[in-house]
């Protein structure tokens, strides 16, 4: 199996896609996933790579430890693909990532160096989790709701002191909402009684993509702000607004408003398949994006590229 760079666009995982061994097997088969790991330890100062392949889930599973994780396994993945693909330069069309994911593209399309990546990605992760220490907050996932309903239910619910959004538009069905605890508990409620399906707590103590970010915003923003960007190789679509990030300005402007809004991950597919792609291909561990996609369009190609495995049947 092949195929065609020009109508397929690389995805690339936020949080909740993490597993302990994820990069074991790539490290093993591939001297520049290896390199790779070897060289993120070296930029963070720890053995991050060890934390991945081995554990404690406890430990990975900390924010601060997750999202370097995912960020480095993707790099590591996108690297090893580009050697069995040398004609890569010419492709792939588009990248995406979902939330975080969104610096991995970054990286991926040149903007960023994998060491400014990485240490973007890591003072991101402390931020958010400082964020969660301050103001602590909930989300949960709301199944089976419009979202345009949903947003109803989210206004209807909050207070000046107390709010909560959509933070993540995954698909269509699929919406994750972010806030205060009691916030989000009263639009489980109002989105039980508009017809939801499910109301799921999620096991976090951090509202991503909310209001509750604000605390750590202003340093948040001079970070990015002093970051060095380069121009993008690729065309990266971004989470804000679900279209093509053009220059450093809208790069910049993208990645910092991000901290409080909504990953509109279905408006982001829907443009990429308006606009040419028919294959999706998942760049790092888990399987949770192409999921996504197929819920969002039916007859799209999605490909999985996190283990050795899914390598060779693509390079078939």
């Amino acid at each position: 199996m092949k195929i065609n760079l020009q109508s397929t666009a690389f995805i690339f995982p936020g949080q909740g896609s993490q597993a302990v061994g994820m990069g074991k097997d790539l490290a093993m088969q591939y001297p520049v996933a290896k390199q790779t790991f070897e060289e993120a330890d070296s930029i963070l100062g720890f053995a991050l790579s060890k934390l991945m392949m081995e554990g404690a889930a406890d430990e990975l599973n900390d924010t601060i430890n997750t999202q370097p994780a995912l960020f480095v396994h993707s790099l590591a993945s996108y690297r090893a693909f580009s050697h069995l693909y040398p004609n890569l330069t010419t492709g792939p069309a588009m990248l995406a990532g979902h939330s975080l994911g969104e610096l991995s593209a970054l990286t991926a399309s040149g903007a960023l160096s994998f060491e400014d990546g990485l240490r973007l990605i890591r003072k991101r992760a402390e931020l958010m989790k400082h964020a969660g220490e301050l103001a602590p907050g909930s989300m949960a996932a709301i199944l089976g709701l419009d979202i345009h309903l949903l947003d109803q239910v989210c206004d209807d619910a909050s207070t000046h002191e107390e709010s909560v959004q959509v933070a993540n538009d995954n698909c269509p069905g699929q919406v994750v909402i972010s806030g205060s605890r009691a916030a989000v508990e009263r639009a489980m409620a109002g989105a039980k009684a508009a017809g939801a399906k499910r109301a799921l707590p999620l096991a976090v103590s951090i509202a991503a993509h909310s209001s509750l970010m604000a605390s750590i915003q202003q340093e948040w923003n001079e970070v990015v702000v002093a970051a060095h960007l380069s121009a993008l190789q690729i065309p990266v679509i971004g989470n804000v607004h679900a279209l093509p990030l053009s220059d450093e300005r809208s790069i910049r402007a993208d990645i910092i408003a991000q901290m409080q809004s909504r990953v509109r991950w279905t408006e982001s597919v829907q443009y990429m398949i308006s606009n040419g792609i028919n294959t999706f291909v998942e760049v790092g561990t888990g399987t949770v994006l192409g999921g996504l996609v197929k819920r969002i369009a039916d007859g799209m190609t999605i490909l999985p590229l996190g283990n050795p495995q899914d390598f060779a049947a693509l390079a078939e």
